[in-house]
Parts: C-alpha cells; structure tokens; sequence
C-alpha cells in the first residue's frame, strides 16, 4: 500500500505537479505545490465534495464533505452540528485547539479514518480518543501523555507524535494496537511488549535501553528503525534479527561511542545506513552487506581512513562523512567506488590531501566539499 502510494506521489512529481522540499533516503519527505495549482486543486476539490475547508467568518461547512480542514477558530467549528456528516478525516492546524474540551470528539467524529491535531502548547488528550475505533491515522503535535485508552485503536495503522524538545509517555496500551505499521514518537518510557506489534514496518524513536529487552524475531515486517542514546555498554547484535531491515539509523548518546557493529552482516537486505556518533575502529567491507546504496557517517572521529574499506562496498550510491575522519590524508585506490554517484565531505578539518585513483569513482555525479 505505501509503495503503490509513493508511486502516485512521484508521478506527480514527474509532472511538475508537486515540488519536492526535502527528502530523506531519497524518499520525499515534504513538498509543496504552487499557489496558482492550490487554488485549483481547492476549487476542484470542493465541486467534487473531496473535502472542505472551514471559512469561520461564513461560519460553514459542506454537509457533502467528508474530509475537513480547520485552519482557525476550531471552537466555533466544535460547536457546530457535525453529527450526521460521517466525517472521515479531520485535520486541525488552530494553535488555540488547547483552550477546546475535546470530549466531545467521541459523538461528532466517531465514524474518522484520519485525524491530525497541531498544536504547540501541550494538551491532554481526552479517554474519549480510545471511542474512535475506525481510526487509521493518528498525528499529533504538541500534546501531552496520551492516555490508556489509546490502546483501543485496534485498526490503527500509524501513530506519529511530535514534541519540541522533550520526549514523553507512551502507555503501555500502545503495545494492544495490532494493525500498527509506523510508530513515529519519541518517548521516555519504556514500551514493553513491544514485540507484539508484528505488523510494524517504521519503529523510529526507540531509546537504546528500551530497546536491549525486545525480542525482534516476531517483528518480521520492519523496514525502518532509528534508535536514539546508544552507549558503548549496550549489545545491538539482537537489531541481526531483523531480516527485512531496509533502513537503519543509530544515534549515540553525547560522546559515547558505538559498540560492536559486527550485527551488520546479518542484515542482508540493508540499503540505508546512517550513524551518528564515535566510531572506535570500522568493520571491514565484508563485515557490510553488498545491499546498502547510502550511508551517512556523522562525528565518528574515526582516526584511520575509512576509504579503502567503504570503497569496496560494490553497490555504493550515495555516501556522506560529517566530521567522520581525523587524519589528514584520504585514499581511494583503482577500482573503489565503482557505483558512487554522489559524494559530501563535511567538517573534516585535519584533511590535506586526497589521493585519487584514475579509475576510482567512475561513475561520480555530485562533490560536496565542505568546511
């Protein structure tokens, strides 16, 4: 389902419909479209009743949508009779949404599939949001603790929650909702029974030492994991387990460094890797699966060149060093990076010379060089 959607979203692209903004392991993370096309697309939508934007000085909503938007004044739509529409996805956008009861969610917006709250300061969201069982998409920004009735959702396919500089609860609920395919949060706490949900394809915000207690064998479908405050104490051999691991991201806490990365090995379908923190010494290039295409290395103080062991890697796309290396000489030698595209050394401040095969890097598009 998320692959045939990403396919729809990159022919418009080809289109010159959408424009990208900024991608993330070369998939689209935000986009925009041009004014004129919104007014379009608006005016297109609301002939077709797709969905509808709420004008609080008209003080109306079309019976006919099912889909809503509220950029303002969310309190006077709340106290609108909403309930006869089966409204399906609700998206508020009001920075005042934490001056409203949101109790009375459970009677207007029982039938939602989607329902997206943004809002800076922090709110409690009601027991009431566990009533909305068709619920398939759940994003939230700047609330607080969610509650135990969250754990309700059981047809709930992603949950992603932003804070803004600092982390938060989850319930241990959260571990009930079955059907969940992306959890994207931040979160304190442990989540125990975390291993229940094998229906997970992006777990991003785990902490390492909530992490060391999972059993991954049953999380058969994850593609995406990026886990945050690794220290050099803890094991990251159990993260083998996981065999359909496409992306990999790996935060250390302040200035620890990384334990043992010889698990790497076992993840033969891994295309992304990004690591962020001090790398004692590199594992060797078969130590690496032949699968991974980018890799991102960042403050990992390595003080042996680690070219000769990443040009080997055969199907190299993309590679980027941000403060990765503490020598002054690099050397890529005939025949390394023989798929590389794309290449950005970053903050590598000691570096004074490169030397550079005649038949290294064959296929190179792009040299950033930077600081």
């Amino acid at each position: 389902m998320e692959d045939v959607a990403e396919g729809f979203l990159n022919e418009l692209i080809r289109r010159s419909l959408i424009q990208v903004v900024s991608t993330i392991w070369e998939k689209v993370t935000n986009c925009r479209i041009h004014d004129l096309l919104r007014d379009l697309a608006v005016k297109k939508a609301s002939e077709l009743n797709f969905f509808d934007i709420y004008d609080p000085k008209g003080n109306s909503i079309s019976s006919l949508c099912l889909r809503h938007a509220i950029h303002d004044q969310a309190e006077r739509y709340l106290s609108l009779d909403l309930s006869n529409l089966k409204l399906r996805s609700i998206m508020f956008f009001d920075r005042d949404l934490c001056k409203l009861d949101l109790i009375n969610f459970r009677n207007k917006f029982q039938h939602i599939y989607v329902l997206h709250l943004e809002n800076h300061p922090r709110i409690k969201l009601p027991d009431a949001i566990g009533c909305l069982y068709h619920l398939k998409f759940l994003s939230l920004t700047g609330i607080g603790d969610l509650p135990s009735s969250i754990g309700n959702l059981k047809n709930l396919q992603t949950l992603q929650i932003t804070h803004y500089g600092h982390s938060f609860q989850l319930p241990p609920e959260t571990a009930d909702l079955i059907n969940l395919r992306h959890l994207v949060a931040l979160y304190s706490k442990p989540l125990k029974r975390i291993s229940k949900l094998t229906s997970l394809q992006a777990l991003i915000g785990i902490q390492c030492d909530q992490w060391k207690d999972v059993d991954p064998v049953d999380l058969v479908n994850l593609r995406e994991l990026t886990m945050y405050d690794i220290k050099i104490s803890y094991s990251l051999n159990n993260i083998g387990s996981l065999k359909n691991l496409s992306t990999l991201s790996l935060w250390c806490y302040a200035e620890e460094s990384f334990p043992a990365l010889e698990f790497l090995s076992s993840c033969q379908k891994l295309q992304n890797l990004c690591l962020h923190g001090r790398i004692e010494k590199l594992p060797l290039s078969d130590l690496f699966p032949n699968s991974i295409t980018m890799m991102i290395l960042v403050n990992s103080k390595l003080m042996e060149d680690p070219m000769p062991i990443l040009g080997m890697l055969p199907n190299l796309r993309k590679l980027k060093l941000v403060a990765a290396y503490e020598g002054r000489e690099i050397t890529c030698s005939d025949n390394n990076f023989s798929q590389l595209e794309f290449l950005r050394l970053n903050s590598l401040e000691n570096l004074e010379r490169w030397h550079l095969a005649t038949s290294a890097m064959p296929l190179i598009k792009g040299l950033g060089i930077y600081e």
